[in-house]
């Protein structure tokens, strides 16, 4: 049985400037009722820095590895002020 990788998932890009201010990506599995957010990685403009949040337990290494990749692939490093 083959681990699921990143195509087998959702990959939405989200701003916020209210809670919290800057862009990331969040990683979905939208294969049930209700959209569950797996992974969200975030570049924090208010705080340069960089940060991954994990949802679920036992998410598979290639997966968050590939996550980190789209980030890295969709988001600009540089931080917003």
């Amino acid at each position: 049985m083959r681990s699921k990788s990143l195509k087998d998932y959702r990959v939405v890009i989200a701003s916020n400037s209210n809670e919290r201010d800057g862009i990331g990506i969040e990683v979905q599995d939208n294969t049930k009722e209700v959209v569950k957010i797996l992974i969200d990685i975030f570049r924090d403009d208010e705080n340069d820095r960089y940060t991954i949040t994990l949802f679920e337990e036992n998410l598979p290494l290639e997966l968050i590895e590939e996550s980190i990749e789209s980030f890295k692939k969709e988001i600009p490093s540089e931080f917003q002020k």
